[in-house]
């Protein structure tokens, strides 16, 4: 799975591109595939979560597709909340990928990112 630009921050607005494939399980082994663009709170107290994007691809029996080729997906990221690394509580945002397989089994993988405002004139990287 991968953020398609390779940056590791955006702005408000911006639009994130991401992309997933699906290594070393079989095609038949896969029933459904969940993507997912979230935010996440660590820290003392309750932790708290929110899904900004969400798309499921499943497995039907008129289609001969295969859940595990490269896809890619894409998103207008929200104004807030804005990452943030604080004593008490951050917040995070990530893109997740998770692979449910026969048998009841799940493949989760997430890969972070930063939503901040940046000062005019800098790029977001």
């Amino acid at each position: 799975m991968s953020v398609k630009d390779r940056r590791r921050t955006f702005r408000p607005g911006e639009t994130l591109e991401s992309e997933y494939q699906i290594d070393a399980v079989d095609r038949a082994e896969v029933q459904a595939v969940e993507a997912s663009v979230l935010w996440y709170t660590e820290g003392k107290g309750e932790e708290d979560m929110a899904v900004h994007f969400f798309e499921r691809r499943v497995l039907d029996n008129a289609s001969s597709r295969d859940l595990r080729e490269l896809h890619a997906f894409e998103t207008e990221l929200p104004n807030s909340p804005l990452s943030y690394d604080g004593e008490i509580v951050s917040v995070r945002w990530c893109v997740r990928v998770r692979a449910y397989l026969k048998g009841g089994k799940e493949i989760c993988r997430d890969q972070s990112f930063v939503l901040a405002e940046m000062p005019h004139g800098e790029e977001a990287g």
